[in-house]
């Protein structure tokens, strides 16, 4: 297995605060957004290795970007 970087958790917050507050809503809005942009076909994938998963998941992301391009050009 490949390991690449590290993330450090956030801390969990005892109380809620106006910065915490907008930092989830902007995680739901690129969530909500990405779902919208329905850029991966539905369906069950298997893979055999992270590469070939990733690799789908650039061509599926290229079609999308091409797509969005022509619906942009044509109207």
């Amino acid at each position: 297995m490949k390991s690449v970087g590290h993330r450090i958790e956030p801390p969990l917050a005892a109380h809620a605060s106006g910065e915490l507050l907008a930092e989830g809503a902007r995680f739901n809005e690129v969530i909500a957004r990405l779902a919208r942009a329905g850029y991966m076909p539905k369906g069950v994938y298997r893979y055999k290795s992270q590469e070939e998963a990733n690799q789908h998941e650039q061509d599926c992301l290229v079609r999308a970007i091409a797509r969005l391009a022509l619906e942009r050009r044509h109207g």
